[in-house]
This record gives C-alpha cells, structure tokens and sequence, in this order.
C-alpha cells in the first residue's frame, strides 16, 4: 500500500524545475571545502534567533524535541563559522508555556529588548495566530515551525510580509487521513470523535468531517468529545465513544494527551470494537510510545515526518539527520524536530543566496524574497515555500502502526504506508478565503465542499 510521490516528480508539479532535483539546497553540515566563500564585507556581529517553544508541562512532549533540532542546527551552522562563514547564531529560548498573553510580551521583549533578528519556533496552532499579528507590526521575520492553522494565513494574515511556516496546514493532516482511511477501509458508517477542545482540535474536526461526507457518502457522527487541552483523564470520552458503537474514531489528540488516550483506552478494549485514526498520533518523539501502543491504527505524524520515512536507502539525508540527532541527544527525531532543524537551514540558503547575487550581508527584506518560492530538501523530502501566503508544502504521509523488533516503540509498518500529493488535500492558492464569498471554515474546506465529487457506493 506504499503510493510513494516520487520526488522529482512532486517538484517538477510545482512549476520548478525538475532539475532541481539535483542542485537543490540540501539541510545538513558540508564538508569543509564544499562551504561557500561569501561576497563582500560581512559582519562579524551574533545573529540573535528567538526560539519559542514549550519547554515545560505536557506540550514539552512537542517542544522539547523541536528545541532539540534547532540546537543541532543551530551548532552545525555555528561550527562552519555561523551563516556566511562569520555571524553565528546565538539563541534566545522561550517557554511557549507561559500561555498566549505571556508568549505575545515575550515576542515584544525580545525584539525591542534583546534585538533578534529573526523569529522562530512556536507549537500551539493558538499561538501562531496570535504572535504572527505582531511579527507583522514589528517587522519580525518569523519562520513558525508548527502551529499550522489554516485560519493563519486564510483570515489572521492573509497577505504575510515576515510571516512564514515550514510545516503542512493542519486541514492536510485530517484530510489525508480520511482519504487513507476510505482506501483501507471502504465501508465504514459510523463515525466517533474525540478531539482536544481549542482552535487545533476544531480544525481536525471539520475537515474529517467534510472529507468523510464525501469520501463515506451515507455516514453519521455518532460521538463526540471534546476534552479540554492537557486534561489527563479520558474515561469519560472514551466510555461515551464505545457506547455509540462506532466503525470508526477519529482523535487528534497529541503529545503526552495522546499517550494517556491510548493506555486509558486500552483498559476499555476499545481497539478491538473499532478502526482508529489517530491524526498526530506519530507526532510525539517515538520513544514515548510503548510496546503497549495498538498495532494497525492509521496513525499521522503532522503529515509529513516519522523518523522512518523517507527511509535511508532512497533518502540518504533522513538517514544522516536520524543517526546526528540520535547520537546528541540518544532518541530519535520526530516531526517537531525536524521542522525545526529545517529551518534554520532554510534561513542559511536564504542569505547565501542573497548574499550570492547582491555581494554583501542581505537586508531582512532581501532574505524574505529569497524565501519565497523556495525549494529545499530536507529529511523529510523536498520542501516548497508557497510564495503567495509564505505556507511550506510537503507530500503527506500517513503510515499504520506496526511494533517491530529493531525499536522498543512501534513505528510505520514499512508497507503499509501511503503518501500523496498535498495538493491532492489543500486549495490551491487563489482559492477564495472565509469571508470571500462563503463563511466556510478555511479554504481547503470550502474547496473540498465544492469540487470533490462524492464517492459512489
């Protein structure tokens, strides 16, 4: 069941280049002489990076791991003498867990007080729509490594001058889940819910739920349950789950949230009574799952990254990401990790770029236009950088779980994992937004709504 996007293929549909394939800028240390020699005079000063992340409390599950990348990249780029062979990076660390009032002063306090130059990080899909307002009126660059709303760049900023994002809008995750889940499964009819209550687990919501209207025709939602963020016991929303008698349940529930869904669950025997999808369920840092953790649920990892895939014989970079990350810090990598060990080398392509055609140190704006529409590869596979609302792409891939002798959690099972065209699961660029002539959720529903035919049964 492995539908692979081939690569080249996935970039030459973005109207690059297929060429790219090949001379594409690659995330990860060069060899001495393989380091280009800047343009021009440049500065020797620090180059000062917010990082926000959560470091404490359950999302630190998320935001741990995501520190943990940036500081790997952040020393690799540093060991080659910083971004130009000469300004290196220096980090501020913040705690995301400080909620979003705190989090909006403390992206004010770093700018006005400690002088970054650039912003990155933050988890919460709640606290990228309220910083990147900000980052907007204070002319912060942002590069957000998760909190991946479609109402980010769908209605909060629509038109983003130094706003960006690496990771695939969270309506791809429940789409692309749903659309695996009627390749697997065709004849499901009831439909359960549980899903964590605030602006992420709402947006898993409706777009599983307008996804499954037209990929299970017929369907009902028989349960929901709406457990608010972090809340730790899940037995009532369980118990409610298994009374409706569904075929199916659907949970985005994250992070060390998930970790307990699934031990609680187990005790009821609910995955001998159902299907199971678990939208991020594979999002967490592997080694947080157990032996315990259900075999054969379709399982999401933000849509787009599990430490085995791409696998290292075809995707030699994921490889030697893995075996870095596991070597510093003695686990292994997941999503989080990887958007944020990403970005800091999409902000170095980005200045040598500039600083190739201009022949100095690139002003903000200068670095921003290299950004847009760029390609990268990444372990995660080839990463593209919608230049109309700054939105990184990548193809989605979903996987079910399998335990297998060579790790003590599980992981994908290595044949039975489905890939697709992100394109296949988001609007296109110029879809009308809400509030532009319908008050759809976001884009993508409204685009599914209306061209997706519904699937005959």
């Amino acid at each position: 069941m492995d539908e692979r996007v081939d690569r080249r293929n996935f970039i030459g549909s973005l109207g690059v280049a297929a060429t790219i394939a090949a001379t594409a800028y690659v995330a990860a240390p060069r060899a001495a002489g393989a380091v280009a020699k800047p343009k021009g005079k440049i500065p020797d000063t620090p180059f000062k990076v917010g990082h926000m992340t959560f470091q404490s409390g359950p999302g630190a599950a998320l935001g741990a791991p995501a520190l943990k990348g940036h500081t790997l990249a952040a020393d690799e780029i540093n060991a080659e003498g910083g971004f130009l062979g000469s300004r290196k990076i220096v980090t501020i660390v913040a705690d995301e867990a400080a909620g979003i009032d705190g989090n909006v002063k403390e992206l004010r306090r770093m700018k006005l007080s400690e002088g970054i130059d650039w912003f990155t990080g933050v988890i919460s899909a709640g606290d990228t729509v309220a910083l990147a307002p900000v980052a907007e009126e204070l002319e912060i660059p942002t590069i957000f490594t998760d909190g991946c709303t479609d109402h980010l760049f769908d209605v909060v900023v629509k038109k983003p001058k130094y706003v960006f994002r690496v990771t695939n809008i969270l309506s791809s995750d429940a789409v692309s889940c749903m659309v695996a889940a009627s390749r697997t499964w065709p004849n499901i009819k009831r439909i359960a819910h549980i899903h964590p209550d605030y602006n992420f687990g709402r947006v898993q919501f409706v777009h599983s739920k307008i996804a499954a209207e037209k990929l299970y025709p017929g369907s009902e939602i028989v349960s929901e349950g709406w457990p608010k963020l972090f809340a730790g016991d899940y037995t009532a929303h369980i118990t409610k789950a298994i009374a409706s008698k569904p075929d199916l349940l659907v949970t985005s529930l994250w992070g060390g949230d998930y970790v307990s869904f699934y031990k609680q669950a187990l005790r009821f025997g609910m995955y001998d009574n159902m299907k199971v999808i678990a939208n991020i369920g594979f999002g967490i840092e592997p080694g947080a799952l157990g032996k315990d953790h259900p075999e054969g649920i379709l399982a999401g990892a933000h849509a787009n990254y599990h430490f085995t895939y791409p696998p290292g014989n075809e995707w030699p970079l994921n490889k030697q990401f893995v075996e870095r990350y596991h070597k510093r810090w003695n686990e292994y990598p997941n999503y989080a990790a990887e958007g944020a060990y990403t970005t800091l080398y999409l902000l170095k392509y980005a200045i040598e770029k500039a600083n190739d055609l201009l022949g100095t140190w690139p002003e903000p704006s200068q670095i921003i236009t290299m950004l847009e529409g760029m390609v990268m590869a990444t372990p995660a596979g080839y990463l593209y950088i919608r230049p109309e609302d700054h939105s990184g792409f990548k193809p989605t891939v979903v996987g079910f779980s399998k335990n297998v002798p060579e790790y003590p959690f599980p992981i994908w099972d290595p044949d039975r994992i489905i890939v697709q065209d992100v394109r296949n699961v988001s609007a296109p660029p110029d879809w009308p937004k809400p509030g532009e002539g319908h008050d759809d959720p976001s884009a993508t529903y409204n685009w599914i709504k209306t061209t997706w035919p519904t699937r005959s049964i």
